[in-house]
């Protein structure tokens, strides 16, 4: 695989996944397509924008003329689609953008690979597809997709388009799904990276219910290996899932944050849950790892360690996403490269 399209290589994982292809691999060439919505952030790729593989293109997966023609100009060997809308609080507030990104842009993208002959498609999603488990039990790819949310519903529904053009058209597609990231680089609206933002600066910290929301948590460098693994050693047609194994209530990690800043557990404020809340997310990840060879490597406690210590030493990038000032500084930085 030397040249791959990745949609959404601004936002917080694809940003991620493109530094490390680009640190693993010397022969490789990547385009990374995104909108730069309000999550996609230019400066997360800063150090390798002068990169001789990587190139940057703006632009939106479900405008079907531009992708078919970005797709006719490279002889692209894979594209890897990202670029999705993927907070469940603002679809639940409004799904549109979620339809239209997470459904209409796959289909675009799907039959723009077909017309090419992409030889592999990575659909990146979510264990929120498949629903919420119990006290017991995990995820397996044989689990039924049952989304709870309208986030989830059009994760899964992208899902289903791309096992469906595996199976009618014989695209060579395979899908990823992974627990609850976090690391570096992620926006502050999700919870690791708003806590610790609001926790630095004495806000409350917003906890959903009674905290007992459990969830699964994987490092994202953990989670781009996994990518990379099925999309170099994957069956086609297969679905792969990765977890870190790291399963914590909301309020426990919540109270984790607290204690490495060293602040009062008095800035938890607990606020009504929000509609559908799905209780309980966890992984069984040995397909990954019998068939790709993966397994998540990160510990918990150290990634946690690394991910605050991050967040403190680029106050700068968190106060430019809170403040909403970042479209400015990317006019102020980039200028007319925004429209290339």
């Amino acid at each position: 695989m030397r040249h791959i399209l990745v949609t959404g290589g601004c936002g917080f994982i694809g940003s991620n996944f493109i530094r490390y292809q680009l640190s693993e691999y010397s022969d490789i060439s990547i385009t990374n397509l995104d909108k730069l919505t309000y999550a996609g952030n230019l400066e997360n790729l800063k150090e390798i924008e002068s990169h001789s593989g990587y190139k940057f293109v703006k632009g939106d997966i479900a405008d079907s003329n531009f992708v078919n023609s970005l797709l006719e100009s490279t002889d692209f060997d894979a594209v890897i689609n990202f670029a999705a809308e993927s907070h469940v609080d603002r679809s639940i507030l409004d799904s549109g953008p979620f339809i239209q990104t997470n459904i209409v842009g796959t289909q675009i993208l799907l039959d723009a690979s077909r017309k090419q002959n992409i030889k592999r498609f990575v659909q990146v999603s979510t264990d929120e597809v498949y629903g919420s488990l119990g006290l017991e039990g995990l995820f397996t790819e044989e689990t039924p997709i049952a989304p709870n949310s309208p986030y989830s519903a059009s994760k899964a529904a992208a899902d289903l388009l791309v096992r469906s053009y595996y199976k009618t058209f014989d695209l060579p597609a395979i899908i990823t799904r992974c627990s609850n990231n976090y690391g570096p680089y992620q926006f502050p609206e999700k919870l690791i990276p708003l806590f610790i933002s609001n926790a630095m600066e004495d806000k409350d910290l917003p906890i959903y219910g009674a905290g007992t929301n459990v969830r699964d948590w994987i490092h994202v460098n953990d989670h781009c290996r996994g990518i990379d693994a099925a999309l170099r050693k994957g069956e086609v047609g297969q679905v792969y899932n990765f977890g870190g194994n790291t399963e914590m209530q909301n309020i426990e990690i919540t109270r984790v944050i607290l204690k490495l800043l060293k602040k009062p557990e008095s800035l938890i404020k607990y606020v009504t849950d929000r509609p559908g809340h799905d209780m309980r997310y966890a992984i069984d990840c040995s397909k990954a790892e019998s068939e790709l060879g993966w397994k998540p490597e990160t510990e918990f406690q150290s990634g946690l360690d690394a991910t605050l210590k991050w967040y403190q030493e680029n106050l700068d990038w968190v106060n430019r996403i809170r403040s909403g000032k970042y479209l400015q500084y990317y006019d102020q930085q980039y200028g007319n490269r925004l429209n290339t």
